[in-house]
């Protein structure tokens, strides 16, 4: 199979800014934390939620605006979930319905990619720490 390529957006797109990476972090982390699926598991992980929504915003920020300020390692933290493919098919439910009303539809693709690819890797990782084997399900 051949991977579809990222849509060319650059970091100077007028509808890729900095507040509005703030309002798609801070409308889907609300909307994450009141879901019967995943808000159970993210409302159990997460302490203090304004540093997290600032730490997913760099993450945000540093992927699309390229700004380089997300300095976390994201995999360890999921590796500690009990996350199974029906959470991170509906945390892409979610953040793809946020993405989309937020960005142009350029726009938003190019965050849905990579959103994807994420989750793709998120799963295959978990996968493995259980000793067992996952192939990507969201971004092929």
């Amino acid at each position: 199979m051949t991977e579809r390529p990222a849509p060319a957006i650059h970091t100077f797109h007028p509808d890729l800014t900095e507040e509005k990476i703030v309002q798609l972090v801070a409308t889907f982390y609300g909307r994450a934390r009141a879901d019967d699926l995943i808000g159970p598991i993210f409302n159990a992980a997460v302490k203090d939620w304004d540093h997290h929504i600032g730490k997913i915003t760099d993450f945000w920020s540093s992927m699309m605006l390229k700004t380089g300020r997300y300095d976390g390692r994201p995999m360890r933290p999921h590796l500690m979930l009990p996350l199974t493919g029906e959470h991170f098919d509906r945390w892409l439910v979610l953040f793809e319905a946020t993405t989309r009303e937020i960005f142009e539809p350029d726009v938003a693709e190019a965050f849905i990619i990579r959103a994807r690819r994420i989750a793709d890797s998120f799963e295959m990782g978990i996968a493995t720490t259980r000793g067992e084997i996952a192939r990507p399900r969201h971004s092929v």
